[in-house]
């Protein structure tokens, strides 16, 4: 129905190709000659923050210094850095690293996701999984407040009925991943009253308060959601795997310097997803700076 077969290696290539590229052009981790930590970040406002956050902390906790990269792409381009050594940390997701860029098929479990992915990122990459920083950034499945309310809804299975008479607006990559919308679709028996659209993510949550769509999917932290009334439906039936944020790191950065780990694991189980949520609406909705965002969480907890 989507094309997907054409759709899915077009952009792969291009993904591929601007990847290569963007790592080739990086400079080679400097962390040998003057003990510089290399930490990147993907390329959203809450991988802002995340970086940020950890960059404070381990040049408060050690006597480190830390060369910020933000911004540097997706997983894909962020696993290659990684690998490549020309970076030494960054945040990824529990579930992304394990279905995306390891294959495997989604489980449910949080703990022995991160279990599996610490042994294998080990074994194949010299990768260091490190502990949870406390939350999860999982797809959110979106419908407007009056809706919820209107109809009762609170679960995906309850919204399942209405939705012959929705429209879905979704992002490319949710449309196409298997632990997406073709997976979710199966498993809820989803039907459209037309096929989804694909929209930009950048006006889903436009599109959905202008009534354009009556379902998005969204991410469960994000600083939108409770600014504009939103619903998010319960995933009853625990079909999305846990995308936990965890710090990757490289194990030889680890090795080099054994402070870097206390440093990282200080901040384990430390952010809640409301407060993720809080932060990432303070740079998004009010506009404030990534550093002092950063700095003051850090502060209010303690750390």
């Amino acid at each position: 129905m989507f094309q997907a077969t054409k759709r899915f290696w077009v952009p792969f290539l291009i993904s591929l190709i601007l990847a290569v590229g963007i790592v080739s052009c990086l400079p080679a981790s400097q962390t040998t000659g003057d003990g510089d930590i290399i930490l990147a970040s993907k390329d959203f406002t809450e991988q802002d923050i995340l970086g940020e956050l950890l960059a404070q902390q381990i040049e408060a906790k050690t006597s480190l210094r830390v060369d910020r990269r933000p911004r540097l792409g997706g997983s894909f381009v962020c696993h290659q850095a990684i690998t490549s050594g020309k970076i030494d940390a960054y945040v990824e997701y529990t579930g992304t690293a394990f279905t995306g860029i390891l294959k495997q098929p989604p489980i449910a479990d949080a703990r022995e996701v991160h279990q599996r992915l610490k042994q294998l990122y080990g074994k194949q990459f010299n990768l260091e999984v490190m502990p949870s920083l406390g939350f999860e950034n999982t797809f959110a499945m979106i419908i407007r407040g009056e809706d919820a309310q209107r109809y009762n809804l609170e679960t995906l299975s309850q919204a399942a009925q209405y939705t012959p008479q929705w429209r879905g607006g979704f992002g490319y990559e949710f449309l196409e991943r298997e632990d997406g919308f073709p997976g979710l679709a199966r498993t809820y028996n989803l039907k459209f009253s037309r096929p989804p659209q694909i929209m930009d993510l950048g006006l889903i949550y436009r599109a959905l308060i202008q009534k354009q769509v009556d379902l998005i999917a969204g991410n469960s932290t994000d600083g939108q959601i409770a600014r504009l009334g939103l619903v998010v439906l319960k995933d009853d039936k625990h079909y999305f795997p846990p995308y936990e944020a965890a710090p990757i790191v490289r194990q030889g950065t680890l090795n080099r310097y054994p402070q870097l780990r206390d440093a990282i694991n200080s901040l384990a189980g430390k952010i809640s997803a409301d407060e993720m949520q809080r932060m990432n609406y303070l740079v998004e909705g009010e506009l404030r700076d990534v550093k002092e965002v950063a700095r003051q969480f850090l502060l209010t907890e303690g750390l």
